[in-house]
C-alpha cells in the first residue's frame, strides 16, 4: 500500500480519528461506571455504618450490637481511640489518625461542642477507601464513617465497609471489553473507508487515465467520463472538459494560423525569388519596384505577425497615458499619403480624450482606414464624437459593405471576403483582427454596424478620460 495516496491517507486519519474518539469515550465510560459504583459502595457502606450507630443511640450495650457478617467489615472506636466493638474475624482496618480526622469532619454545624446529642447520629458521613484484613484475608473496602452519641453521653465513631472487588471486577471487565473490541472496531473502519474512499477515486482515476491517454495520444478532440453524481467530483470532470475544449480551440486557431501565415508569406518570397534569380541571369529584366514591393508585403507582414504572437503571449504594455483622440484622428489623416485611392471626409468632435496608447490606436484607425480604401466607390468617411460616456470613431465606406453573416467572421485572422482575395486588391486578412485586439486591449469595441445607405461602417467605441464630460 502507497502511504502517500490520497486512500490511504484518509484511511488512517479516519482510522485514527475513530481509535481517539473511541479511546475517550472509553475513558469516559469506564471513570463514570468506577465513579457510579464506588457511589453505590459508599450508600451500602452507609447504610450499614448507620444500623449500627442506631443500636449505639437506642442504648444497646456494645457487647450486644448486631453487626454483619464478615463480608461487610464494621469497626466501633470509643473514646481514647479504642475498639469497643468490631465484627468476628477483623484483624485490621489501616488507620494512621483517621480517626481525629473524621471526628473532625463529622462535626455538626448546629452542635456548640461538636457531637451528636445523647441517644442521635452524626448527619454527616465520611468516606475512605481502607484496606481491611478478615479472617487473615486483605481486602480492599469502601469505609463510611458516622458519630452515635449513647444515651449516656458516651460518643463512638463507627466504621462500616463495602467490598470493592466487585467493583474493580466491574472496571477491569469493561475495560478488557473495550481493549478486545477496539482492533475489530477499528478493522471496520479502515476496510470501510478504504472501500468508499476507493469508489469515490474511481471517477478521478478514470478522469486520469484518460487525461494519460489523451495527452500520449494527443488528441485533443477526446474528453474525458463526466460522471453522473453532481458532486464535486463530476464538476471537476465538467470543468476540464471545458479545459480540453478551449485548449482544443486554441491549438487548432494556432495551427491555422501557422498554415495562413505560410501561406501568405509565401506568395511574396516566391514572387521575390523569381525575380532575383532572373536578374542572375537578366539584369535588364529586373523588376526592381515589384521586388521592393515584395520586400515591403513581408515586412509588413512579418509586423503584423509578431504583433499578434505577442498579443496571444499577454506581453506587457506599457502604461496608458491621457491622449486627445481628436488630435491623434486628425494627425493620422493628415499624414496619410496623397496616393489614397478615394477622398477622405472628416467630422471631428472637439476634444476628446481618452485613456490609452497613441502609436496603438493610430495603428488600428490606419487599418480600419486602409480596409475602407480598398473597398470605398468614391467616398471614405472617419467621424469622431462623445456618446453616453465613451468615445464613438466611425470609418465608413461607399463599396458594396459587409453581409450581416459575415460582420463577425471578417475580425478572424486571415480572413477575407470573396471580393478581396487577389493579392493586389486585398490584405493579407490580419488589419481587422489586429484592430479590433487593440480596441478590446483599451477597454472598447469594434464592430462593423449597420449603414444608413449603403457600404461599410466599422464603430471603434472606447471609455471617455473620467474628467470629460460626454455629450448627448
Amino acid at each position: 500500500m502507497n502511504l502517500s495516496s490520497v486512500r490511504a491517507r484518509t484511511t488512517l486519519g479516519a482510522t485514527a480519528v475513530v481509535a481517539l474518539v473511541l479511546a475517550v469515550t472509553g475513558l469516559i465510560v469506564v471513570l463514570s461506571l468506577r465513579s457510579d459504583l464506588v457511589h453505590t459502595a459508599d450508600l451500602e457502606a452507609e447504610v450499614s455504618a448507620r444500623r449500627v450507630a442506631s443500636q449505639i443511640a437506642g442504648g444497646v450495650a456494645f457487647g450486644d450490637l448486631r453487626l454483619p457478617d464478615e463480608d461487610e467489615p464494621v469497626q466501633v472506636i470509643g473514646p481514647g481511640g479504642r475498639v469497643v466493638a468490631a465484627t468476628e474475624d477483623l484483624s485490621s482496618v489501616a488507620a494512621g489518625g483517621q480517626d481525629r480526622t473524621r471526628r473532625d469532619d463529622l462535626d455538626d454545624d448546629d452542635d456548640e461542642d461538636g457531637d451528636p446529642g445523647r441517644g442521635e447520629v452524626s448527619t454527616n458521613a465520611v468516606f475512605s477507601t481502607r484496606e481491611a484484613v478478615i479472617d487473615g484475608v486483605a481486602g480492599e473496602y469502601r469505609f463510611a464513617a458516622v458519630e452515635a452519641t449513647a444515651p449516656d453521653g458516651t460518643t463512638v465513631l463507627v466504621y462500616a465497609g463495602t467490598d470493592l472487588t466487585t467493583t474493580r471486577n466491574a472496571v477491569s471487565a469493561t475495560v478488557r471489553t473495550m481493549l478486545l473490541g477496539l482492533p475489530p472496531v477499528l478493522l471496520v473502519v479502515a476496510v470501510a473507508t478504504w472501500l468508499v474512499t476507493r469508489r469515490a477515486l474511481r471517477p478521478v482515476e478514470a478522469i486520469r487515465g484518460e487525461m494519460a491517454s489523451i495527452t500520449e495520444a494527443g488528441d485533443l478532440a477526446r474528453r474525458v467520463p463526466v460522471p453522473d453524481s453532481r458532486d464535486e467530483i463530476a464538476r471537476l470532470a465538467a470543468t476540464t472538459n471545458r479545459t480540453l475544449a478551449a485548449l482544443e480551440s486554441s491549438v487548432e486557431q494556432q495551427r491555422r494560423f501557422v498554415a495562413d501565415a505560410s501561406h501568405e508569406l509565401r506568395n511574396p518570397i516566391a514572387s521575390l525569388r523569381a525575380q532575383l534569380e532572373i536578374a542572375l541571369e537578366h539584369r535588364e529584366l529586373l523588376d526592381l519596384p515589384g521586388a521592393v514591393e515584395d520586400v515591403h508585403r513581408l515586412q509588413q507582414l512579418t509586423t503584423d505577425l509578431l504583433f499578434l504572437a505577442r498579443a496571444d503571449a499577454g506581453e506587457a504594455r506599457p502604461p496608458a497615458s491621457e491622449i486627445s483622440l481628436t488630435e491623434l484622428v486628425a494627425g493620422e489623416l493628415a499624414a496619410r499619403p496623397d496616393a489614397d485611392r478615394v477622398p477622405i471626409t472628416v467630422d471631428l468632435a472637439e476634444d476628446v480624450r481618452v485613456q490609452g496608447h497613441p502609436r496603438q490606436l493610430a495603428r488600428a484607425l490606419s487599418n480600419l482606414v486602409d480596409n475602407a480604401q480598398r473597398h470605398a466607390h468614391s467616398e471614405v468617411s472617419v467621424a469622431l464624437h462623445a456618446r453616453g460616456g465613451r468615445a464613438v470613431l466611425r470609418v465608413a465606406d461607399d463599396g458594396e459593405g459587409v453581409p450581416p453573416a459575415d460582420r463577425e467572421r471578417i475580425f478572424g485572422r486571415f480572413v477575407r471576403r470573396d471580393d478581396a482575395r487577389t493579392r493586389d486588391e486585398g490584405g493579407a486578412g490580419l488589419g481587422l483582427p489586429i484592430a479590433r485586439e487593440i480596441v478590446v486591449s483599451h477597454g472598447g469595441t469594434l464592430r462593423a454596424v449597420e449603414p444608413a445607405a449603403r457600404g461599410a461602417v466599422f464603430e471603434i467605441t472606447l471609455p471617455l478620460n473620467p474628467a470629460v464630460p460626454a455629450e448627448g
